[in-house]
């Protein structure tokens, strides 16, 4: 079994910052990447940020300059920090780890249960 586990989710006011933090555990043999996707109300879950191996990251182009996201390999853990807020940032946030459970596993992408970000002007 693998677990996602999300954690820093708020509320802040509009210019404010947050960081989120996903540690994924269980039986885990390697992942590949991890990442951060939002839904807001009314809307499809779309891609925040990804983040390959340990440094190769992409973002939407709505976070680029504000968002940053990092991996701690050794812990399985992604954060992303999050500065700048606005409202359109309001949403709940999960997290995205594609991994193996043993070296003979295909890579299958898991999902943590989501924490909520609101963002107030």
């Amino acid at each position: 079994q693998v677990q996602l586990v999300e954690s820093g989710g708020g509320w802040v006011r509009s210019g404010g910052s947050l960081r989120l933090s996903c540690a994924a555990s269980g039986s885990i043999f390697g992942i590949s990447a991890m990442g951060w996707f939002r839904q807001a109300p009314g809307k499809q879950r779309e891609l925040v940020a990804t983040i390959v191996g340990g440094d190769s990251t992409n973002y939407a182009d709505s976070v680029k300059g504000r968002f940053t996201i990092s991996r701690d390999s050794a812990k399985n853990t992604v954060y992303l920090q999050m500065n700048r807020l606005n409202v359109e940032d309001t949403a709940v946030y999960y997290c995205n780890a594609v991994l193996r459970q043993s070296d003979r596993d295909a890579w299958h992408s898991h999902w943590g249960q989501g924490t909520q970000v609101t963002v107030s002007s």
